[in-house]
């Protein structure tokens, strides 16, 4: 069997084994439309923290990080560690307070303690930013098989594929099978990238030739590369995200109790750590083997270079960390739509056997709308971080709602979701208001002074009350 042959056939045999998986949990998932979108809130910690480890790290996490490792060296590692960071922070602080509050989705925390006008806000903005950051998962998964097969492959075409998998998966066993197929996903990812790296140190001469024959004083310094603001903007950025996206949130949401939804992020947190940085290592080696390819095809390049079974099983499970993060983006995505415009505005009675349905069509329509969007992107970690400052407000509000619910405002989420919108845009038209070095301070500033301005002018207080006893009754059904 040629090299190309081989690698064929992992990927088959990769597609076949992730498929089998979600054929394999398809009676779990289709008991009931929680079931399909929470798993029925019965994940343990293990598959929480896979799950959170399989949303982060992806096509940004890896092939991104390499890209710009290979232009400014190793500190692009910190991108992947500030997605670590924020789960730590985010199973110390609100992982348990979202699962006692017993919702589905973050416009729904919207609507009950503050209003409809605020959960449509919500809904538009969260929806946006999940379908970019999925987007991406197109570009890299898209990159990934262009260079592991580049006779069958181009970068279009392996999109397409994705596309089918990505989507395939999603709509058979919803959160079921995005969380079982995780398991052998994030295996195989830390595995194949951490054998990959120390064959390809090996093949470099090791650690000390890579640092002398660098392309640039900063390769090998793990700050001055991306420079220290940068990677304090990652981490309030992702800090921001994991307390206030919808994809993140449904993974504490199906957790089986309030301690599994916090252990298994800070030991997600804590896994995803060093990943980035052997990303970053590989992306520097590629620069120091190959000075002159496109950064983005850095680190398939460099994996191709080694034992064609190798370099197939570790580039498969680069392109399955991909879909482990799409397949978790997508459903979310759905479940926004479905839970919160199809049930609210347009058939408040459904069965659920008919949300279901709905559900499971917009994951098929929302996939095909994000692999438009991901033919017209370019530069995967730039693009990701002006996308995610929007979710700033979500943080804003959620933080208030959850630590100081007396002195919220039933008119302050609209206003605020409204706040970071404008800042957003002014930040990307207007060159005169970029006084802070990223949209992300501004965000905070405007949305924490919008948020408590309101709230100190207005009378109208959220109902307080609810909070607390939902507190108490982690069980009790979702009010609506």
């Amino acid at each position: 069997m040629g090299t190309t042959g081989i690698q064929v056939f992992i990927i088959l045999v990769y597609i076949g084994v992730l498929f089998g998986i979600s054929w394999y949990v398809k009676h779990k998932a289709a008991a009931s439309t929680e079931a399909y979108v929470l798993a029925g809130r019965k994940l343990t910690t293990p598959l929480i923290m896979v799950s959170i480890v399989g949303l982060a790290v992806g096509g940004a996490s890896t092939i991104g990080v390499a890209e710009q490792a290979y232009k400014v060296g190793l500190s692009a590692g910190w991108y992947t560690a500030a997605w670590g960071i924020g789960a730590i922070v985010m199973g110390l602080t609100v992982a348990k307070k979202y699962r006692q509050l017993n919702i589905t989705t973050v416009p729904e925390l919207l609507e009950r303690y503050y209003d409809r006008r605020s959960m449509v806000a919500g809904i538009g903005c969260q929806v946006l930013v999940q379908l970019v950051i999925m987007s991406l998962q197109y570009v890299a998964g898209g990159a990934i098989l262009a260079a592991l097969m580049p006779n069958i492959f181009t970068p279009v075409t392996g999109m397409l594929t994705s596309a089918v998998v990505f989507i395939g998966i999603t709509l058979i066993g919803g959160m079921w099978s995005a969380s079982q197929s995780n398991v052998l996903n994030v295996t195989l990812q830390y595995i194949g990238i951490t054998v990959a790296a120390f064959l390809i140190l090996s093949m470099a001469g090791g650690i000390d030739v890579v640092a002398i024959q660098a392309p640039s004083i900063t390769s090998m310094d793990l700050i001055s590369g991306v420079g220290p603001m940068t990677i304090v903007t990652w981490i309030v950025v992702l800090i921001t995200v994991n307390v206030s996206l919808q994809a993140i949130i449904q993974i504490s949401l199906g957790a089986k109790d309030v301690q599994t939804a916090r252990k298994g992020f800070i030991i997600g947190g804590l896994v995803m750590l060093p990943v980035g940085f052997i990303a970053a290592l590989l992306g520097v080696i590629a620069a120091e083997m190959y000075p002159a390819i496109s950064p983005t095809t850095a680190l398939p390049k460099l994996i191709m270079s080694l034992n064609p079974w190798i370099a197939g099983v570790t580039l498969a499970s680069l392109w399955a960390a991909d879909v482990s993060t799409a397949c978790n983006l997508l459903l979310s995505a759905a479940t926004l739509y479905s839970h919160d415009i199809h049930k609210q505005f347009i058939d408040p009675n459904m069965s659920d056997k008919k949300y279901m349905t709905v559900t499971r069509i917009s994951v098929l329509l929302l996939g095909l709308l994000t692999l438009g969007f991901a033919l017209t992107i370019s530069g995967i970690i730039s693009t990701l971080m002006a996308g995610l400052s929007l979710m700033t407000a979500f943080a804003v509000i959620v933080l208030m709602t959850m630590y100081a619910p007396k002195y919220c405002s039933r008119q302050a989420a609209f206003y605020t979701i409204l706040a970071s919108i404008i800042v957003l845009v002014a930040w990307m038209f207007v060159p005169a208001v970029r006084v802070l070095p990223h949209v992300i301070y501004a965000e905070w500033i405007v949305c924490a002074v919008t948020f408590c301005g309101i709230s100190f002018v207005s009378k109208k207080a959220i109902a307080t009350d609810g909070l607390v006893e939902e507190a108490k009754t982690v069980g009790a059904p979702a009010q609506h």
